[in-house]
């Protein structure tokens, strides 16, 4: 199975979110090791795997939220 693997900065560009915003709120709370990012070779260097996080965003949209910076939470 092919998949798309993308960097933070190419992530962003995708689902229009600043790449900072995805490193410190979403990684590890809407996106998650081994389902949506992987870490090759053990190493500190980042690849989305685009097709989870696409499959993720639209299979339960009212499910999907965001924690926003002034502690509410939006729902999109």
């Amino acid at each position: 199975m092919s998949m798309t693997y993308l960097t933070t900065e190419e992530l962003s560009q995708r689902i229009k979110y600043n790449p900072r915003t995805i490193r410190q709120v979403l990684m590890d709370s809407v996106l998650l090791e081994g389902r949506h990012y992987i870490r090759p070779f053990g190493q500190r260097k980042i690849l989305f795997i685009w097709e989870h996080i696409e499959e993720d965003m639209f299979s339960n949209m009212s499910a999907f939220a965001v924690p926003m910076s002034n502690g509410s939470t939006c729902y999109a």
